[in-house]
């Protein structure tokens, strides 16, 4: 049966109406969007009024925790697999910063404990930073701590033909010890086939990407040197 121009019309009309798959993946998308930005302002709500009750330090490490969270969820392949010292520093340099890490040694406390490097956002008294009896820089202290170093990071090759890195090691009670070390163009290279991985000792951090660093409250004696001294770096997110 032959079909009439109002049936040809009404049958094109039909078919620019039809949603196909590709609509509906736009249609989610906007979804998705719309509710990530709704979760990032109910984050903001919330820490904001962590700080506002005193409650700072709970603020800044649900901020951190989070952020990392957020920063994997668009890209599981990228941040979520990859150590904070690769956007930080880049992967040469991340794997210069590694094969330069001082051992995580233990010193003799003002108790007399001996107590290895560890994360001052985590442990800040002698009795988190005693090292398992028997393993000499082991992973863990007897209270389940990382061993940990806090690094900065300074490419001078261009104008002076060398990087700088610097290792600080906190120890509670006792504070904070400088460990530098100086690499040519050269041992950059021969870096080349060290692995960066987060279960290496001690855990590096990188300074210069540490939410709040300059921030933080510490006792006499135990005042960083590195503070208000370090250039921020904002790769997309933070260690």
């Amino acid at each position: 049966m032959e079909k009439t121009g109002s049936d040809r019309r009404a049958e094109k009309s039909t078919r620019g109406r039809q949603i196909g798959p590709s609509a509906e993946r736009g249609a989610a998308s906007v979804e998705q969007a719309g509710l990530t930005a709704l979760v990032a302002l109910i984050v903001v709500a919330a820490i904001s009024a962590l700080a506002a009750g005193g409650e700072v330090e709970a603020g800044r490490d649900l901020a951190g925790t989070l952020s990392r969270r957020l920063a994997c969820a668009p890209r599981a392949a990228g941040p979520c697999r990859t150590h904070p010292l690769v956007p930080a520093y880049g992967w040469p340099l991340a794997r210069l910063a590694r094969a330069l890490a001082p051992p995580p040694e233990a010193r003799p406390g003002p108790s007399g404990l001996p107590l290895v490097p560890v994360d001052f956002r985590r442990c800040r008294r002698e009795s988190c930073a005693v090292p398992l009896p028997g393993l000499a820089g082991a992973r863990l202290t007897a209270s389940g701590r990382r061993t940990t170093a806090f690094v900065q990071v300074e490419d001078r090759r261009r104008s002076l033909g060398w990087v700088e890195l610097t290792y600080w090691l906190y120890r509670p009670g006792l504070g904070w010890e400088q460990v530098p070390r100086r690499a040519s163009p050269a041992q950059v290279d021969a870096a080349a086939g060290v692995r960066v991985l987060l279960t290496d000792d001690p855990a590096l951090v990188p300074l210069e990407t540490l939410p709040g660093r300059d921030h933080y409250e510490f006792p006499p004696g135990e005042e960083p040197p590195w503070r208000w001294r370090v250039d921020a770096r904002y790769p997309g997110w933070s260690s």
